[in-house]
């Protein structure tokens, strides 16, 4: 077996399924399996995958676990040499996996390699995360990808071959089963968010190579696999916390602490002023308000 190809879905039927559709389509010369860890959707996705997708293997969870836990359910049960994990939201375009795949076959230090997410429209997405810092919270990224190219890769800049990365964005990255057994599946402390960029953090601490490959091309409808909700902000700002609990120092955590919450703060009062300003007549400003207001009271309730 090749690849193992992993999908965690909650409630976006309709994008599972051009999703399926696509690896059906472009994964054909390829020795490969599918696996769809559903997280309690209530969309009909379980039925939709059955009927129409027969081969594909449905583990489906009776509460949503997150993303990393739903993962680790398919990486226990991966026959490949690769695990290929895809959000739902994802279209591979053709030859996306064999460029993965073939990257990995001829780079054996390589734990993990992450294609260009693009747009609907074809526009590059951002595909490349850097590893969060005090110095990444504190300073503007475009900034720091125009002073430190080489550190702090762009979307903007066009890559014309693979690059090594910090790490890569979640929706589409080919693992390496070998790196996976001997570092680790995902941290399940993490619901959602910074999952993948904690796990290549120790891939990369155990001596193993992350790469951005461009030529691999995935279309990702940004967003749509999580939503736009309050508790999807409450889920960033809680995995952010975790991380950088995990990886930096308890004095240095509490400084980077309190710079998020005078930053949040700020941002609120920014918002406040703009609202009166505009007598709350601004449908963004007020919406925008509305998240702060959240997420300061999330705050002050000491992050339940």
């Amino acid at each position: 077996m090749d690849i193992s190809v992993i999908i965690v879905n909650w409630n976006t039927r309709d994008l599972l399924r051009k999703c399926l559709e696509s690896v059906d389509q472009t994964l054909q010369d390829l020795a490969h399996e599918v696996i769809v860890v559903d997280n309690a959707s209530a969309d009909g996705s379980v039925s939709m995958v059955r009927e129409r997708f027969p081969r594909v293997r449905v583990i489906a969870n009776d509460e949503n676990r997150g993303f990393g836990a739903a993962n680790n359910q398919g990486l226990r049960l991966m026959e490949g040499r690769y695990a290929l994990l895809l959000n739902s939201d994802t279209v591979l375009m053709e030859g996306a996996a064999r460029e993965l795949y073939a990257f990995l076959e001829t780079h054996p230090q390589a734990a993990m390699a992450c294609g260009q997410l693009l747009n609907a429209d074809g526009t590059r997405q951002n595909s490349i995360g850097t590893f969060p810092t005090l110095l990444t919270l504190m300073m503007n990224a475009p900034l720091l990808e125009t002073l430190f190219p080489r550190r702090f890769p762009s979307k903007r800049r066009v890559h014309l071959g693979p690059i090594e990365i910090d790490s890569g964005i979640g929706a589409c990255i080919m693992v390496r089963k070998s790196a996976i057994d001997a570092v680790g599946m995902f941290d399940e402390r993490y619901f959602f968010f910074f999952e993948e960029t904690d796990w290549a953090r120790q891939m990369r601490a155990a001596g193993w190579a992350v790469f951005h490959v461009p030529a691999a091309r995935i279309v990702h409808l940004q967003g749509q696999s999580i939503g736009g909700t309050i508790r999807s902000r409450i889920e960033f700002y809680r995995s952010r916390y975790q991380y950088f609990q995990k990886w930096e120092s308890p004095p240095l955590f509490l400084l980077i602490r309190i710079i998020i919450f005078f930053r949040l703060a700020a941002n609120w009062c920014l918002t406040t002023f703009g609202n009166l300003l505009t007598l709350g007549m601004a449908r963004g400003m007020r919406h925008r308000w509305v998240i702060y207001t959240k997420l300061l009271r999330w705050h002050l309730r000491g992050c339940p």
